[in-house]
């Protein structure tokens, strides 16, 4: 057997300790965002009055200020990424930002892939057309008449899918979708599509910002309770986001940006 030298036995002990030494990984997701001082929020800003982006490029809506109280709450700086809607579940997955904030409804198949906190809003559907648009919306089955903008990976989309075009009742070439609502809203007035069913919150903010749209039907129809989406098994960061959502419902917050932003 071959002798070691005392200068390798030396310098493996360096390394043991060293190695002992180092920083160690955060145990949780919520503790690596307490190290990071920081918490990284995605959202789809392109979804007024949850989240879109003002004339001076600042992030402004219900979701924001959300996202800005919880950070404060939590003692953390809050950074804000903007991506399309249907990048946000895959960007949680991946770790690109610790959770999402943009108007995200619980549903079996998005918690396959997520968790979700308890609800901070309950929703309800919206359809938007053209101000002259002459003929009645009873409710949503109606759409299968004309053809219709929605926008990809949202709920809306899930039940047009499942309710419209797969029983045939809304020809596929008919389902236009769309990676920003505003993008929709402007193939209505331009007559390219007939109809958008998004939250109803939304649709009547952007007839009143675009004019020339009106919001013929609201109602539940793919909505419900609304969430913030975090890292699968992320129990300890879901627990903390819990506490705070649960005393800025107790407290009035909750209510006093439903005021700012949807009245």
């Amino acid at each position: 057997m071959k002798k070691v030298s005392k200068v390798v036995i030396i310098a493996m002990m360096v390394v043991l300790v060293l190695t002992a030494c180092g920083p160690k990984e955060p145990a949780n997701e919520l503790e690596a965002v307490k190290e990071a001082g920081k918490i990284v929020f995605g959202t789809s800003a392109d979804f007024p009055p949850f989240e879109s982006v003002d004339e001076n490029g600042n992030f402004v809506g219900f979701d924001v200020d959300l996202m800005n109280e919880l950070g404060k709450r939590m003692g953390l700086e809050v950074e804000i990424v903007d991506m399309p809607f249907d990048s946000l579940i895959a960007a949680v997955q991946e770790g690109k930002i610790d959770a999402s904030v943009a108007a995200f409804n619980y549903s079996e198949e998005r918690d396959q892939a997520v968790d979700f906190t308890d609800p901070y809003y309950f929703a309800e559907d919206g359809i938007l057309v053209a101000e002259d648009f002459a003929d009645e919306i009873t409710g949503p089955e109606v759409m299968a008449n004309y053809i219709v903008g929605i926008q990809t990976g949202s709920m809306q989309e899930a039940w047009v899918v499942e309710n419209l075009v797969d029983t045939g009742l809304l020809p596929e070439d008919n389902l236009f979708r769309y990676e920003r609502i505003d993008q929709a809203a402007m193939d209505i007035k331009a007559g390219r599509v007939d109809m958008l069913m998004t939250e109803a919150v939304v649709t009547k903010s952007i007839a009143k910002e675009l004019g020339g749209l009106k919001v013929p039907f609201t109602g539940v129809v793919s909505n419900g309770p609304v969430n913030i989406i975090v890292p699968e098994g992320a129990s300890e960061l879901t627990a903390e986001m819990n506490k705070y959502v649960a005393e800025m419902l107790a407290d009035g917050f909750i209510d006093s940006i439903i005021l700012k932003h949807m009245q």
